[in-house]
């Protein structure tokens, strides 16, 4: 029996017992998380487990609480119930050890607009504790990752909306992060700087855990494994995108959810 093809794969594991493990580790959880203002319930008893390596889309309508969802995993919200972890850190007790495993671009996150990508990109590196010829080579990697050769010396407020979503990815990645949270990371781009960031999205998720947030469709199909969906500050579904579009067109699986397919 030991040497049926069926044990193989047993022997082969307990001969690398640690490649299992890495690939079941929980790199982003939300335990009964929630978050009110005054009385209004933004997010609600909100629990799920995103593992590593996969790509998860965010799904709701406009103030079904993503944002504040994403907030609160990275630590700028503090919850008001459940807790918020990040490989394991709590990002309410733990957060700058969370933080040295997370790159998180908010939706129209802030740059300064008088330093050029390559000034910018130093500053925060040293704010990361990056230095000499490890800071060099980090930034050189970026800049080419995100394709700001031509802009790396312009200052930033000379950038189109694409150069700058560019920059703050570039920003994002600078420390080599295990673990992205992406608000909106298409907001405003034309349709060749959506290839563009879809791509290089398509190409991270290959090794790290990314969970984005995003209106459009399209990108779903292109980029997740799989697909969360809230509203009014509830989590609806967590399933496949396969079983999310459940033999519909995406956006017909969207309205229905939102209650709008019965408007």
């Amino acid at each position: 029996m030991s040497d049926s093809p069926s044990s193989q794969p047993a022997v082969d594991e307990a001969a690398n017992p640690g490649a299992s493990d890495a690939r079941e580790r929980v790199m982003i959880e939300a335990e009964r998380l929630s978050k009110h203002f005054g009385g209004f319930p933004a997010v609600e008893n909100v629990s799920f487990r995103i593992r590593r390596g996969e790509v998860v889309a965010f799904l709701g309508p406009n103030g079904a609480g993503k944002s504040t969802t994403m907030r609160l995993l990275t630590g700028y919200l503090a919850p008001t119930t459940g807790v918020a972890r990040i490989a394991g850190h709590d990002m309410t007790t733990d957060r700058q050890e969370g933080a040295k495993l997370l790159g998180y671009l908010p939706e129209n996150g802030p740059l300064y607009p008088d330093m050029t990508p390559n000034a910018l990109l130093r500053f925060f590196a040293s704010a990361r504790g990056l230095f000499g010829s490890h800071r060099r080579d980090r930034i050189a990697r970026v800049i080419e990752q995100c394709a700001l050769e031509s802009v790396a010396n312009k200052p930033i407020s000379k950038l189109s909306r694409g150069y700058r979503q560019r920059v703050g990815m570039a920003h994002v990645l600078l420390h080599e992060p295990e673990v992205l949270i992406l608000d909106e990371p298409t907001a405003g781009l034309d349709p060749n700087q959506i290839h563009e960031v879809r791509e290089t999205i398509r190409r991270l998720g290959e090794n790290k855990t990314i969970l984005l947030s995003t209106h459009i469709m399209q990108e779903v199909e292109a980029m997740a494994d799989r697909v969360l969906f809230i509203d009014e500050g509830c989590l609806l579904f967590d399933g496949s995108t396969k079983e999310f579009a459940s033999n519909k067109p995406l956006d017909v699986r969207f309205r229905e959810l939102s209650g709008a397919g019965a408007k």
